[in-house]
């Protein structure tokens, strides 16, 4: 599941979000109730002491004056809200919707394969959350024909600007959050600062999934925060529009746990940056850019932030063990969110525990680490997974959650006072047993290869 290959949506401004951060403003204010003015928040900040004179922003493509003054206004606010100086201006660059969505596909999916999206998408129905033959790379190509507004790319420093014929209260809520990217990547560099990159995404996902939480976290909060402080009624007024009468049937159609996973860096980042921002403002959150979260679990509970760090679960390289034709495709830690989203978020409803039996199964997650192979010629996959956790109890509800989603999934298992629980179909075997404080799933082809995988073990 290369599960970095997530992090590709880090700058792209979603339509989706829009409606998600909006709707909950919406539903703070009061619809019909008095229109949100910059005298009425808590976080008013005097036109005069915005930074003069402004940067202006190069564009490949004539902007409108009256529009390019709206953004450099934008840029302007964003600044004073969020607390940091820009150190240089980006270009900006206007570009039709399909000139877009062809920038974004060569920017973001050009190095994304078809071979390493079928590889990925057998791994995630294996994991059941993807159904069999699902193509994964033609959902994300039209996933993103569908939810891309704008986005700021951080590998040549530019802003990329849906061309449109007006620029109202949605292009502005965009813009605001994209900013937020600009001054983020100027400050701490997202590469180069934060190791924010691929390669870094393959060796450990779940720092990768921290730091992406915080980074959109703190721009929807700030998109948030201009938008109660700065918005006219106007934009109000297309937000609501816009939220009448969007559709995103792309997305409403894709696995239960993508729509999820979609969401996590926005809404659950927000709640912990919110967290951050509630103890010390926006000093706090700059604190956190020097100590990132490396984990779901910190995003998820941010009392656990900075302290409660993953614990390291190590597993030796099985590829001589398993014979010829071998190789290993994936070793990576699953993280407490992606625990929760297996057994709450499978792909065939019948297979989806309770939501809040997932949840406090996942919750005392203490580290993981999992490995799968693939056999290219049989396209046939093996999965380990060891996960501790913090306490006994911890370990007995995951026991308990996992054997509920087992159960449906395969049905009754037998009992093997060697191997555990197990459960045999006509294309794979499964076990799953606890030693010590230590939790253990293997799905391989048969029996056999269950065998001499536990021997390999530690």
């Amino acid at each position: 599941m290369k599960k970095e290959t997530r992090n590709i949506l880090l700058t792209c401004g979603v339509l989706l979000l829009i409606v998600c951060i909006c709707t909950g403003l919406i539903a703070l204010t009061g619809l019909g109730i008095s229109f949100i003015t910059p005298q009425e928040t808590s976080i008013a900040i005097a036109t005069d002491k915005l930074p003069t004179p402004l940067p202006t922003l190069a564009s490949t493509v004539e902007l409108d004056p009256s529009i390019a003054q709206q953004m450099d206004l934008i840029q302007s606010q964003v600044i004073s809200i969020r607390g940091l100086e820009p150190s240089f201006a980006v270009p900006r660059t206007l570009l039709t919707a399909e000139q877009l969505l062809e920038n974004v596909m060569n920017d973001f999916l050009s190095d994304y394969t078809p071979e390493e999206a079928r590889q990925d998408a057998l791994e995630l129905a294996v994991l059941g959350l993807l159904p069999q033959g699902f193509d994964l790379l033609d959902f994300y190509t039209e996933l993103y024909s569908e939810q891309v507004a704008g986005y700021y790319d951080d590998d040549v420093k530019a802003m990329y600007v849906v061309k449109g014929e007006t620029f109202g209260g949605n292009e502005k809520i965009t813009y605001a959050h994209e900013y937020t990217h600009v001054l983020q990547d100027q400050i701490y560099d997202f590469h180069g600062g934060l190791g924010y990159t691929d390669e870094n995404c393959q060796i450990d996902s779940e720092r990768c999934a921290g730091i992406l939480s915080l980074i959109e976290g703190d721009a929807v909060l700030t998109e948030s925060l201009w938008f109660q402080t700065y918005a006219t009624e106007k934009d109000y007024t297309d937000i609501l529009d816009f939220y009448e009468s969007y559709e995103s049937p792309v997305f409403d159609s894709a696995p239960n746990y993508m729509q999820e996973d979609f969401i996590f860096p926005y809404m659950q980042g927000q709640a912990f940056v919110q967290s951050l921002y509630d103890q010390g403002g926006y000093a706090a959150i700059d604190q956190a850019y020097q100590n990132v979260p490396v984990s779901t679990e910190q995003i998820l509970h941010p009392e656990l932030y900075p302290n409660d760090k993953p614990i390291p679960v190590m597993l030796p390289d099985l590829t001589d063990t398993l014979g010829e034709g071998w190789t290993e495709l994936d070793r990576n830690v699953m993280g407490e969110w992606f625990t929760y989203l297996i057994l709450a978020h499978a792909s065939d409803p019948n297979f989806r525990v309770n939501d809040s039996v997932a949840m406090n199964a996942a919750e005392g997650w203490g580290g993981d680490t999992y490995l799968v192979y693939i056999n290219e010629e049989t396209e046939e996959i093996i999965l380990v997974m060891v996960s501790t956790w913090d306490t006994p109890r911890d370990l007995d509800e995951f026991y308990e959650a996992f054997m509920q989603y087992a159960q449906k999934r395969w049905g009754e298992p037998f009992v093997d006072p060697v191997v555990g629980n197990a459960w045999q179909g006509s294309d794979y075997y499964n076990s799953f047993y606890i030693t010590g404080n230590f939790s253990t799933w293997i799905l391989t082809p048969d029996a056999a290869f269950d065998k001499i995988i536990k021997e390999a073990l530690p």
